[in-house]
């Protein structure tokens, strides 16, 4: 028998229903899953818990599936349909990569910010489970039009950048490398915001979608100096830990996604029990990853109210 983790289990569950919902073919969920898992075999047992029928089990002795095609193009932002979005190069944003150390090694990232503003606030960006992406990039420039000094890590610097990987290899290397790491990497992130002159000392938030809504849950709960966060339908913290957040948090819901609303009255009874400043809002006739506007699931009406909202939430308590 195995044991799944609290992201193994979020993420290949997430997985499963794509593949049930047809945005994944069978193979590429199979390949995603022996990567988190380690191994073809320990695969399949995963998957067996998560709910899959024996005919969508990998066999003993069945090869790895082929890997997926990837595309070549890494600065634009393919199938974008927001009207929100910021091309790179937009007039009045500086924006480029940054590099800071995190327990002695070197972390990557993209920054983007107002050109030639005065201190201002400053949002951490932490990615979904594909990595550092083209889309991610954007939400920061999306932030810098905004007035943030925006900082999107990337936590695989230590394997050698998103951009590197396999893109079916990159969940099993984010939950490989732990939770912990991760929020260790915004802590360093923090610090080093913290101390740039365009950044106004202390005016610190973040954001986080999917895998990311999770680790932002977690580091609200580890990094004080954060003002406020708002997660994107990620998995709930450790209701024990809830009482140590200092941040004033948000979180963002999609009705049709039970996986993860189905555990949201459990974390409002913790932060209510609590003296944490918070809104829990869930918005209707959406389903997960809805303000990703590279994705099929993409839903303009309420991922721009999600935006706004969040927008809201940052200059109320920023």
């Amino acid at each position: 028998m195995i044991k799944l983790e609290k992201f193994e289990k979020y993420l290949i569950e997430e997985f499963y229903d794509d593949y049930r919902s047809g945005d994944l073919s069978h193979g590429t969920f199979t390949r995603r899953v022996a990567f988190i898992m380690g191994s073809m075999t320990a695969a399949a047992a995963a998957m067996t818990l998560v709910g899959c029928t024996p005919d969508e089990v990998p066999k003993i002795g069945d090869p790895m599936p082929t890997a997926s095609a990837r595309s070549g193009n890494t600065t634009a932002v393919p199938n974008a349909k927001s009207p929100l979005t910021v091309p790179e190069g937009t007039v009045g944003l500086t924006t480029g990569p940054v590099k800071f150390t995190s327990g002695g090694t070197e972390i990557s990232g993209y920054l983007a910010r107002p050109e030639n503003a005065k201190p201002g606030p400053a949002v951490l960006i932490c990615h979904e489970n594909r990595g550092l992406t083209p889309h991610i990039q954007d939400v920061a420039r999306r932030f810098a039009k905004e007035g943030y000094a925006a900082l999107a890590l990337d936590l695989l610097s230590r394997e050698g950048g998103t951009a590197s990987m396999d893109p079916d290899a990159v969940p099993g290397a984010l939950t490989k490398a732990g939770a912990q790491r991760h929020v260790g990497d915004f802590q360093a992130a923090f610090e080093y915001l913290n101390d740039q002159d365009f950044v106004e000392k202390g005016r610190i938030a973040m954001v986080g979608f999917c895998f990311g809504g999770g680790i932002t849950w977690q580091a609200a709960t580890e990094i004080p100096g954060l003002k406020a966060t708002s997660a994107f339908y990620g998995p709930a913290p450790d209701p024990a830990k809830v009482p140590n957040i200092k941040a004033a948090v948000f979180g963002v819901y999609a009705e049709k996604d039970a996986r993860i609303t189905g555990s949201m009255p459990q974390l409002k009874d913790a932060l209510d029990a609590t003296h944490v400043k918070h809104q829990i809002k869930v918005y209707p006739g959406v389903d997960h990853a809805f303000h990703n506007d590279t994705s099929d699931r993409y839903n303009e009406a309420q991922a721009t109210a999600a935006w706004n909202d969040t927008l809201a939430w940052f200059k109320e308590n920023v």
